[in-house]
């Protein structure tokens, strides 16, 4: 029988508990989740056979599949804080290898660097499997003075002379290891049971390569890369005045931009907040009453029309988000604790990738649904951490016309 052929597989950690950043593979820079970042790059790397996520988390899972990965539930006894990557790491290769896969290079890639060159992984793969390095990992050159306090509190240089203060030119480089990403032979991975080994090599990435989420603030500085890497791709179609339409004069102000086309093909929304003000007025038998807006029916009905399925989504078990679904001709799912289980399994019942779901909300019972979504949608006076939580955030407030506005921008013009 021919041996099966040796896989270079990258696995990616991620598990649903972090302190510091709480969702923290879920969190999105550019509007991607950390998680699907991950996948994408080790995907697009040459080299990488099968890219495996090891989670302990039903919304990492789903997100992960959306993007291509193979998904490996990780063991609640390997997903708590102390539990290393390694260990996670073995297991992942243990199933995949019980299964008949023979593994011969890991790229181990972690999902809190938001910014990982695929080109890296694939240079990382090339080391390992021409036999140059055993285990290698990435790093960027610096040429920065390093200190260290001693134990009386004092600076101490570490690597270079204090007294000499050489020109940048006749100093030694250094390297300032990432975190990003290593690869490594899989047989001598298990023999040492750790990323360091045998011959280690180094992988030269760019220094915008390693920023690393650990905390809110560095979580809020991705982002800002990636807003500010972005911009000129996402000004959407300008309109032009006039037949020449090269001449600077001839373009409208970035102002009248049209906004971005939402290119979800499946459109689900929160009830409360998103269809109504998030008010309701009470009479004196109990009986609630809402308030929606007339101009989001007339949306809802020419998404019915585009044949663009959609679902009402909430929490609340009230008889009036039965009665508006109805008249509305859209079924609803109400009474829902569990935002995020319930759209992944009427997603997966249905056939739809969570990756062309438009998900609209406006609080903080709507994050765990926008985590898992390739359209997080919030309405214009969401709750804060839903807005930091979308990629898009609507002009229009809930109640005002917030669904017809999402759906204007899903129809064809």
């Amino acid at each position: 029988m021919t041996e099966p052929t040796a896989l270079t597989v990258a696995i990616i950690p991620a598990r649903g508990g972090s302190k510091g950043v709480p969702g923290k593979n879920l969190r999105r820079v550019g509007g991607v989740p950390l998680v699907e970042r991950a996948v994408r790059a080790a995907s697009a790397a040459s080299g990488v056979d099968l890219v495996v996520v090891s989670t302990d988390d039903a919304a990492i899972s789903a997100v992960a599949e959306g993007a291509g990965a193979r998904v490996i539930a990780r063991p609640a006894e390997l997903a708590g804080d102390t539990a290393s990557s390694e260990s996670a790491l073995l297991h992942a290769l243990d199933v995949l290898e019980s299964e008949g896969a023979r593994v011969g290079t890991i790229v181990f890639v972690q999902a809190t660097s938001p910014f990982i060159p695929s080109e890296g992984i694939a240079e990382a793969v090339d080391q390992i499997v021409s036999g140059r390095f055993d285990s290698v990992f990435s790093a960027y050159e610096t040429y920065g003075f390093l200190w260290r306090r001693n134990a009386e509190g004092r600076a101490a240089a570490i690597n270079h002379d204090a007294a000499r203060r050489p020109r940048r030119q006749d100093r030694e480089p250094h390297y300032l290891e990432t975190g990003a990403f290593y690869a490594f032979d899989a047989v001598g991975f298990r023999r040492f049971q750790h990323r360091f080994f045998g011959q280690v090599g180094i992988v030269e990435v760019p220094e915008s390569s390693a920023v690393e989420i650990d905390d809110e603030q560095q979580l809020a500085l991705a982002e800002a890369l990636a807003a500010a890497s972005a911009a000129p791709q996402n000004f959407g179609e300008v309109r032009h005045r006039g037949a020449d339409a090269t001449r600077a004069s001839e373009i409208l102000h970035i102002s009248e931009v049209l906004p971005e086309p939402i290119t979800a093909s499946v459109l689900v929304t929160d009830f409360d907040g998103v269809h109504t003000d998030d008010t309701a007025t009470v009479d004196s038998e109990g009986r609630e009453s809402v308030r929606v807006s007339r101009e989001d029916g007339m949306g809802v009905s020419r998404l019915r029309r585009a044949g663009i399925p959609m679902l009402i989504l909430s929490t609340e078990q009230n008889p009036v988000v039965a009665r508006r679904a109805e008249k509305l001709q859209v079924p609803v799912l109400h009474g829902i604790d569990d935002k995020a289980s319930a759209l992944a399994a009427w997603a997966a019942e249905h056939g739809i990738r969570l990756a062309d779901i438009a998900y609209v909300g406006n609080d903080v019972n709507d994050l765990g649904a926008l985590g898992i979504v390739g359209w997080p949608i919030a309405v214009a006076n969401a709750h804060p951490q839903v807005k930091a939580a979308a990629r898009v955030v609507l002009s229009r407030r809930g109640g005002e016309g917030a669904v017809r506005e999402v759906i204007e921008r899903m129809l064809p013009h």
